[in-house]
């Protein structure tokens, strides 16, 4: 979900633009270098997982100035760490235990439609059931949230602590546990983008262990 102002015209973006910018875009790289398809077909080995937020305004490779094969990304509305949701789990545990990545990074943005949305009492759907998540966000911190007056202060702030949450849940995750348990190096880290400048502020949530976590969160070393 998206913010609703609309800053860029997109109305020259068609079905056919989009297979002419495909074919613009294999000329420019060939030109640059002959053997990139080639290279990039043989695999990936990307060290870092980014947990996004699908706003089309926040790609992991361009913000970061990373080439294709250099960050395995999963997407979601509010850059949402479920435990339920086994679309994550699959790229976490693919991720982890295939790709070996060594960072994982939830990264939220400022002015995210869906951590404003789940702040109303509005009803958008179906997607009412995976706001609830930030609404939970939201009442675990309201005696902070409460006290902001100013509704954009507020709503920023509700997405710092959204990907602050989230980065807890991945830690929880059987999959994160069992890497460390394990003594595999794995950081969970916790990113907020702003649109607006450009520029990345890390949460300093970053952890490579389950020390802090609560006990009852901790699991006992895997079977087998």
């Amino acid at each position: 979900m998206c913010a609703t102002t609309l800053i860029h015209d997109t109305s020259h973006i068609t079905y056919d633009s989009l297979l002419d910018g495909n074919k613009q875009f294999v000329e420019d790289t060939l030109k640059e270098d002959p053997q990139y398809f080639e290279k990039l077909a043989n695999g990936q080995k990307p060290p870092v997982l980014w947990i996004g937020c699908a706003d089309s305004r926040v790609p992991a490779n361009q913000i970061t100035n990373t080439n294709p094969g250099e960050i395995f990304v999963h997407r979601n509305i509010a850059n949402m760490v479920i435990h339920t949701d086994m679309s994550m789990l699959s790229v976490l545990d693919y991720a982890v235990n295939v790709l070996q990545v060594k960072h994982v990074i939830v990264v939220g943005h400022y002015g995210c439609g869906g951590v404003l949305a789940s702040m109303t009492n509005k009803q958008y759907g179906l997607i009412d059931n995976w706001l609830r998540n930030i609404k939970d966000v939201y009442r675990m911190h309201a005696h902070e949230l409460d006290r902001i007056t100013d509704e954009k202060a507020k709503g920023d702030r509700l997405v710092e602590l959204n990907v602050i949450e989230n980065a807890s849940n991945l830690c929880k995750t059987s999959i994160v546990q069992n890497a460390w348990q394990n003594g595999r190096e794995l950081n969970v880290h916790g990113w907020v983008y702003s649109l607006a400048t450009g520029i990345i502020k890390d949460m300093k949530v970053s952890t490579n262990n389950n020390s802090k976590m609560d006990e009852v969160f901790r699991f006992e070393q895997s079977p087998g």
